[in-house]
This record gives C-alpha cells, sequence and structure tokens, in this order.
C-alpha cells in the first residue's frame, strides 16, 4: 500500500489548483476594465486601447507586481510589491474579485486599499487567460 502513496500524493500536487479561464470570454469581459486600463506589447503596439487611470496591462502574467515603471501605486500594492511577488492567472483571478481584500490578505495591513473599487465577482478567470494570451 505504502508504494502507492508518493504516486498519488505527487498526482494530487500536480493536478492545477486553479481552473482555467477562457480568453475569448475574457475579452469581452475586459471591456468593463477598458476604462482604466490598456494593453500594450513590449513592442509598443496596442492590443486595447483604453485609460491610463489604472497600470498597462500587457504582458501582466509573470510580472512583478506594481512594476510598471512611472506608475503611482498605492501604499498597499507597494507593500505587497516589497514580498516579490509576480502576478499569475489566478491571482490576477483573486484579485479582480475583491482588490482591497486581496491586498489586505497578501499585504496584512487592512488599514491599506487598493485604488481600484471597480470588483469582478465572476469572469475574473476569464480576464486573467485573456491577459495571459493578449501580447502573444
Amino acid at each position: 500500500m505504502l508504494k502507492y502513496a508518493l504516486p498519488i500524493a505527487l498526482a494530487a500536487f500536480a493536478v492545477p489548483s486553479f481552473a482555467a479561464g477562457d480568453a475569448a470570454k475574457g475579452q469581452t469581459e475586459f471591456n468593463k476594465c477598458r476604462s482604466c486600463h490598456t494593453i500594450t506589447k513590449a513592442d509598443g503596439t496596442v492590443v486595447v486601447k483604453g485609460g491610463k487611470v489604472g497600470p498597462d496591462l500587457g504582458g501582466v502574467v509573470g510580472r512583478k507586481i506594481g512594476s510598471v515603471e512611472g506608475f503611482a501605486y498605492s501604499d498597499a500594492v507597494k507593500k505587497v510589491a516589497e514580498t516579490g511577488a509576480v502576478w499569475d492567472e489566478a491571482e490576477i483571478a483573486a484579485y479582480v474579485q475583491d482588490p482591497s481584500k486581496w491586498l489586505d490578505d497578501k499585504g496584512g495591513d487592512p488599514s491599506l486599499k487598493s485604488k481600484m473599487t471597480f470588483k469582478l465577482p465572476k469572469g475574473g478567470e476569464d480576464v486573467a487567460a485573456f491577459l495571459a494570451s493578449a501580447v502573444k
């Protein structure tokens, strides 16, 4: 029986803990984000033209949190950025559901809030999948 314990345990960790989103649905859902965010490729090509209230989200998946040059992040984001955390699809999906709660959970200081007041209770995994695919 013990000879099966390790393979079963390894298989359990191999299963992703995050359900992949649908990038096509996320592209439509991202329309709610356009008033504040643009998506620009590394070569300068604008994928989605939007506002500049929020940071440019081109290449956000895999990028260190709070690292867009010249953007004035909130103290809450700066605190999380100090940990060296990096955006991945799961973190983006969790963040957009309730940005201030996410920052409190990650930064541990409930007095610090996000500048992003918009919440996306459903579809965050789709938006994250779209962001992951938007600059390829």
